[in-house]
């Protein structure tokens, strides 16, 4: 039975930690959390799966502003299809490094972009990406792209009485439409930046407005806490972003790609996280020596 969990992880002290942590905290003693306090959180885009050459979701995003500049060129003149269209290195540098200022003016003409539609029209767009859309260098659908050790985490615990959350900056209900079938939680488990809806005449809508903060940052744990009543347990990131989520959790994991061959390598948008979890000893998952595959 022990050689079934956590199979795709090599034997290291990752995953020990891991291991170790679960059996204290569901075992009698000390370190014992009751199961309605054992919430664990993890970021998505890097966390569980790829984030380069940028997060999934903005492939779906920028394909559909594509289609408007072309039906409005005028949008053009504005942000941030004219970013978009010029290929401004600082913006996609932001965007890579999910610079809340460029994840802002993102989500906030992503808002304008699918205002007035039904939660069922946009779901069907998402499915219609998802059916079609490829990576760019590694050229197979995204949702081959999750990385199987994180599923195998989650699957060990939800087998020790965890709730699993997915908490993002990136778009609520774009990684609900696909949260059931790519990472086995309920869609009510994932948190990010979202729309705020209006309901009338019998219909439920997206509006223009943004709900709340960013889900960055310190607006992680805001998030969590707003979503759960608690603060994680347990929870995995691989980004500053994810630094002050990391800090409200008892055991922290943070994925360093380190992998060229069979992903990815960089440290950009990490550089603080990777200083902080060597300052207060939290677990660092190196993909290329702990992970004995990735998809």
């Amino acid at each position: 039975m022990v050689e079934k969990v956590l199979a795709s992880w090599r034997d290291g002290p990752a995953r020990r930690a891991i291991m170790d942590f679960v059996t204290a905290v569901t075992t009698p003693g000390p370190a014992f959390v009751e199961p309605a306090d054992r919430i664990a959180t993890f970021d998505n885009d890097g966390t569980l799966w790829v984030e380069q050459p940028l997060p999934p979701q903005f492939d779906f995003v920028f394909h559909a502003w594509a289609e408007e500049v072309e039906a409005d060129p005028s949008l053009a003149a504005q942000q941030p299809y004219k970013a978009l269209i010029e290929k401004d290195p600082e913006f996609f540098k932001g965007l890579g490094t999910q610079d809340p200022g460029v994840v802002e003016t993102l989500l906030e003409a992503f808002t304008r972009s699918w205002a007035g539609t039904t939660p069922e029209e946009f779901d069907a767009q998402v499915r219609e990406w998802t059916g079609t859309a490829k990576h760019p260098k590694l050229d197979v659908p995204y949702g081959e792209l999750v990385y199987r050790p994180m599923l195998e985490l989650f699957d060990l615990l939800h087998a020790n009485d965890f709730r699993v959350f997915v908490c993002s900056g990136g778009g609520r209900d774009f990684m609900r439409v696909i949260a059931e079938e790519t990472w086995g939680i309920p869609k009510e488990n994932v948190i990010g930046s979202a729309a705020a809806y209006t309901y009338a005449d019998g219909k439920l809508v997206r509006s223009r407005e943004l709900l709340g903060s960013l889900d960055l940052g310190a607006g992680k744990p805001e998030h969590i806490f707003a979503h759960t009543g608690r603060l994680p347990v347990f929870a995995g990131g691989n980004a500053d972003v994810d630094i002050e989520m990391l800090q409200s959790a008892r055991f922290a994991l943070l994925v360093n790609h380190d992998d060229q061959e069979r992903e990815f390598s960089y440290t950009l948008g990490a550089d603080a996280s990777l200083a902080k979890a060597e300052e207060l000893g939290w677990t660092v998952v190196s993909m290329k020596n702990d992970w004995v595959c990735v998809f």
